[in-house]
């Protein structure tokens, strides 16, 4: 169905629209425009949500090979959702799914506020999905490429689709996300700094052209899992102390399947009987490791393998200002082997001064965790927020944002819904 005068999407094979009462997930929950099951877990309980925006949803998809998203059914790839209120400030906030989710994931933790500010919204399922998005492209890489090419793909048609639909070009466009959706930004931001004004990365997962990154940390968590790795090798490889605690739901739901993910997307040939979760049937041996990934040493795979990852691989020659957001308490992207990583990165570019990184004391990858430890752990969403606002500031109004610093977690006080940077920091980097 398409709603009279909704914009045509450039580019898509399929699209429906509908003009909606609300367009936030409060005004959507129980109806095919959203997914609540695909934001689990990524948002602490209380956190509070706006509502009350009216305006079209566009949902369709590119021309695409591959079928892994089931999404209303139409169990085709590259599905992309955009939102355009009606009362709208000129603006366009652009992201990718996190991790192996799809394009409605990040509707609560990020679409909500920034429609209800007045920004047209925009999101893709990165034209591949799920446990076994690996087996997507023909050559090694070519699933994790696929993202980028379809976030600037979305981007490119978003903005024409937002022009059509307000008669004018967005004025600020903005690239966003978190894990996976926060690498998306940030090679966004160095390949295709045109399409946007500025980024706030959260936690982005990071590849880099000598292999660091997932595929050299993982490994040793998978050997801790079966016996042949100790805590304090964790430690040397960039495991946070005082992390433990989350490790153990760690080793349930995180450190095999996602090892076994992308060695399998880079690597092939490394275990022909153990390719990936499409080895198991159940949920227990989807998300168990690969016995052999203990052992997986990154470095002394042939270089074809380096190749692939290098094809993919983040430089730090950010074009944009980026703020990047990243938990003391990450324990499936451990900050020390990623996001201080990326910020060094940056730095040896001479891209610093468009650069801010802040690290939220007691965060951890996903928010949900903190229902559970309440007592150890603070959601980063709020900081989340409070970070983007700080990036309008510094583009929009050229208000530099406060330096680089831990966000201390308070004693006490609304930690789910409230963040506050330090103006009077000293930068730590």
């Amino acid at each position: 169905m398409r709603v009279p005068g909704a914009p045509r999407v450039p580019g898509a094979a399929f699209q429906q629209s509908a003009c909606l009462a609300d367009l936030t997930t409060a005004g959507l929950a129980g109806t095919p425009y959203t997914d609540p099951a695909n934001q689990a877990g990524l948002t602490a309980q209380g956190t509070r949500t706006p509502s009350g925006v009216p305006g079209v949803q566009i949902d369709g998809y590119f021309p695409d090979s591959s079928g892994f998203n089931a999404t209303h059914g139409w169990r085709h790839d590259a599905q992309f959702v955009i939102r355009l209120p009606d009362h709208w400030n000129g603006g366009l906030v652009v992201t990718g799914a996190p991790g192996t989710r799809r394009q409605y994931a990040t509707d609560k933790a990020i679409s909500d506020r920034v429609l209800a500010q007045g920004y047209a919204y925009a999101a893709t399922d990165k034209g591949n999905n799920g446990a076994d998005f690996y087996r997507d492209g023909t050559r090694p890489g070519d699933a994790v490429a696929e993202w980028n090419t379809r976030t600037t793909q979305l981007t490119r048609a978003a903005k024409r689709a937002v022009a059509r639909h307000y008669g004018r070009s967005p004025r600020r466009t903005y690239m966003t996300g978190i894990s996976n959706g926060g690498y998306l930004t940030r090679w966004q931001l160095e390949n295709h700094p045109e399409l946007y004004d500025g980024g706030v990365d959260w936690e982005g997962a990071l590849w880099t052209e000598d292999g660091t990154g997932l595929l050299t940390s993982l490994p040793t968590a998978v050997a801790r899992m079966t016996g042949s790795a100790t805590d304090d090798d964790l430690y040397a490889v960039g495991f946070a102390r005082g992390s433990e605690f989350l490790w153990p739901y760690h080793e349930k739901a995180y450190w095999g399947v996602t090892q076994k993910i992308y060695r399998a997307e880079f690597d092939p040939a490394y275990d022909p009987a153990c390719p990936g979760p499409t080895a198991g049937t159940t949920p227990e041996q989807i998300l168990s490791p690969c016995a052999t990934d203990a052992a997986y040493d990154l470095a002394s795979r042939p270089e074809s393998v380096r190749r692939a990852v290098a094809r993919v691989a983040l430089t730090g020659r950010i074009g944009r200002p980026l703020i990047t957001l990243h938990g003391d308490l990450d324990a499936l992207l451990p900050k020390a082997a990623d996001s201080d990583v990326y910020a060094r990165m940056i730095d040896a570019r001479g891209k610093g001064r468009l650069h801010r990184y802040y690290t939220v004391q007691g965060g951890t990858h996903v928010d949900g965790l903190y229902d559970t430890y309440p007592d150890r752990l603070r959601p980063i969403l709020p900081c989340y927020r409070t970070a983007f606002d700080a990036l309008v500031a510094w583009v929009e109004r050229g208000t530099p944002p406060p330096a680089d610093q831990i966000v201390d977690r308070p004693a006490s006080g609304d930690v789910v819904d409230s963040c506050a940077l330090d103006h009077r920091a000293a930068a730590a980097r």
